[in-house]
């Protein structure tokens, strides 16, 4: 559960100042708790009170519980910050507790009890969100939950009574029993938030395709053997689903992060490559449109989405024509941010009169004169070579090999 390192023999910039230096295992894409499908911020959850049961029992506590300490690895959490933990003193409370709290608990319990969607609040809130403000949002129903009562309700009414004393819950004195009880407490309650992925847009997409068989397995076909033509070592997935495609990279030993909107389609994803123990697959919950933006001090604590590139690859697979038509965005500028993020594009035309399409003009002005494949090939050849062009079959759509000019 920790990330593997290797120790270094590098002097120190001041002598006689560390007592190792060890070098972390690279982690292939930073994500953050806010990109996290639930069934991930859970494993995270789980991940860190297992890593503090672990340290007790060697004499060592973390002094931090910070969602952003972990990472996903070949699909499971691990904790990337080695220099987190501290000497366990007999009598001290976990330090940590308050933000473990904010950090998971917290916007679990929102997206159990209220809307998936309140875990963007971790965009806003970089320490956690809020107890009281938590605590304020949640049902009533919640109440009856022990362990959201307790960790949640009563917590955050300790820390308003206790704001001007710094004398809150979190400081009490624990003997070692309490710690071990405080830490299965919290565990439990985190093991019985659930949350389904269901009655979501997208969640059912390929069973309700336009999509023949013969065009499908045509269009998998394609795009492996455009992989074979450009040899990516890492692919962004961009509208991924639940990671039909992707898994046509990632099967071939390439890094792929699966992005996608709908975290009905995130949680799916994500829980398959669990079920399939899958290693090379990084499902991300990832708003287009409004990607993930750098927070923190000044803007640099957490990286933006176009930070967080360039890639080798993108797949922007019957995407295109929900950028241009349902988000008004010229192709032009479209273009210009595919050239910013990747070397090699793998993007599907989808053409004015394909059916989906002609669902998303139905209650709308047709406005989108420019939206041809004249013009989509014209404004992407400024950034890209069209190294080749497939039409599918049994559709009206036709598939893309580009490279980036240089």
């Amino acid at each position: 559960m920790l990330i593997p390192h290797q120790e270094v023999d590098i002097t120190p910039e001041i002598p006689n100042t560390a007592y190792k230096i060890i070098r972390p295992q690279n982690i292939p894409f930073i994500s953050y708790p806010y990109e996290w499908s639930f069934s991930q911020l859970k494993h995270a959850a789980i991940a860190t009170l297992e890593i503090e049961l672990t340290a007790l029992g060697f004499g060592l506590t973390l002094k931090d519980a910070s969602a952003y300490n972990i990472q996903f690895l070949d699909s499971k959490p691990v904790l990337i910050d080695t220099l987190s933990f501290e000497i366990y003193k007999s009598g001290e409370p976990w330090i940590a507790y308050r933000q473990f709290c904010q950090h998971f608990l917290a916007p679990l319990a929102l997206m159990a009890y209220c809307d998936i969607r309140l875990n963007q609040l971790l965009r806003i809130h970089i320490d956690g969100i809020p107890l009281d403000l938590t605590s304020s949002i949640l049902p009533k129903r919640s109440w009856t939950n022990l362990g959201i009562l307790m960790h949640i309700h009563l917590h955050a009414k300790s820390q308003a009574k206790h704001a001007d004393t710094h004398a809150a819950i979190d400081r009490k004195n624990m003997n070692r029993n309490a710690m071990f009880g405080l830490i299965d407490s919290l565990s439990t309650t985190v093991r019985h938030l659930k949350w389904r992925p269901y009655g979501t847009e997208w969640a059912d997409y390929y069973d309700e395709t336009n999509y023949t068989r013969s065009g499908l397995e045509q269009k998998e076909k394609l795009i492996m053997d455009y992989l074979e033509t450009a040899k990516p070592c890492s692919v962004w997935d961009l509208g991924a689903n639940v990671g039909l495609f992707s898994r046509l990279a990632s099967k071939r030993g390439i890094f792929t992060v699966a992005f996608d909107v709908d975290p009905a389609c995130v949680e799916r994803n994500y829980l398959d490559t669990i079920n399939q123990q899958e290693s090379f697959i990084l499902p991300i919950l990832l708003d287009l449109t409004n990607p993930s933006p750098g927070i923190g001090w000044v803007n640099k604590e957490r990286s933006s989405f176009m930070d967080r590139g360039p890639v080798d690859m993108v797949f922007a697979l019957a995407l295109i024509h929900h950028l241009a038509i349902s988000n008004n965005l010229p192709l032009d500028m479209i273009a210009g941010f595919f050239a910013r993020i990747c070397d090699g594009l793998i993007i599907e035309y989808v053409p004015k009169d394909d059916s989906q399409v002609q669902k998303m003009l139905a209650n709308r002005e047709d406005i989108f004169d420019s939206y041809t494949k004249e013009i989509f090939e014209r404004e992407f050849s400024k950034y890209f070579i069209i190294s080749r062009k497939d039409p599918i079959i049994d559709s009206l759509r036709t598939l893309y090999l580009m490279k980036r000019l240089v």
